[in-house]
């Protein structure tokens, strides 16, 4: 019997110490997971601290700004200036958006030319389109600065990119139709987000890569009209005249004529009439 008890107690020692052990192998396996699920948060966190600290330096050193200029000038010959300013926009890599010429009369004729100019060249064309007007009547450039809102979309486009990964991954795991359909649904929102932000990524890169001038013009000399040789023609207006008068007084003798060939009984019978009353008249003034 007492064999058996020490048996026994010798037993429950190794079952205790066994316990004993496997919770500190836990405790200290869950202490080395936190560990390293904090070294992933802080290296995450690390990476997009350095992200956003590149984007930053990036936008501080390049600028992004929408210019925009309007000029109105005048000038001398409208036509010819406005093909010059078309010219000096595809020679600096640019482009006419609208082009137009209003022609009141003889003696106003005014246009309008809207272009877009690569950023670089900005300062050069206006300064060569200036340099075309006689008088340049208003001058006005401004411009607005979209970095701001050009790195806050980058940055949620990188972030949208980086949750569409995750969703088409979990695609990939997911083994249940709910499933599926919850995370295609959840990847179609995002990828639609993804489009519009690149949209507006683009419009930016676009208007800030061409700036756009609209130019007035207005012709600043009064046309005077050409001389018409034919109008001083001395000789043929003379025959002209000649044969106008010739062919009134023809038609008026062709009329007369008419007149006393188709009235001619008329005027016999009227004749006949006056005779007998002069007659009559005459006879009695003798008696």
């Amino acid at each position: 019997m007492n064999r058996k008890k020490v048996m026994l107690i010798f037993s429950l020692f190794l079952l205790l110490g066994a316990c004993s052990s496997n919770d500190k192998e836990e405790s200290l396996s869950k202490s080395q997971e936190g560990k390293v699920e904090s070294k992933m948060d802080a290296s995450l966190s690390g990476e997009q601290a350095s992200d956003k600290q590149a984007e930053k330096e990036a936008a501080t050193n390049e600028r992004m700004v929408i210019h925009q200029a309007q000029l109105q000038l005048k000038v001398k010959n409208l036509e010819k200036t406005q093909m010059k300013i078309e010219t000096k926009a595809n020679e600096y890599g640019g482009y006419v958006v609208e082009s137009n010429v209003y022609r009141e009369d003889e003696e106003m004729v005014e246009g309008s030319i809207t272009v877009r100019i690569p950023e670089a060249r900005f300062q050069d064309f206006l300064v060569d389109t200036e340099g075309q007007a006689s008088e340049v009547v208003e001058r006005n450039v401004t411009g607005q600065d979209v970095t701001e809102q050009y790195v806050d979309l980058k940055a949620r486009l990188k972030s949208k990119r980086a949750v569409e990964e995750r969703l088409l991954a979990f695609m990939k795991d997911a083994k249940k139709t709910e499933d599926l359909l919850k995370i295609s649904s959840d990847l179609a929102t995002v990828q639609e987000e993804i489009e519009q932000l690149v949209g507006q990524i683009k419009y930016l890169e676009n208007q800030t890569s061409f700036s756009t001038v609209t130019i007035s013009l207005s012709q600043d000399h009064i046309i005077v009209p050409g001389i018409d040789n034919k109008k001083l023609n001395t000789w043929e207006r003379t025959k002209k005249q000649f044969a106008t008068s010739a062919n009134f007084l023809l038609k008026a003798v062709s009329g007369l004529i008419v007149f006393i060939i188709g009235n001619l009984p008329v005027l016999i019978i009227l004749g006949v009439v006056g005779a007998v009353i002069y007659w009559t008249l005459k006879r009695r003034r003798k008696g």
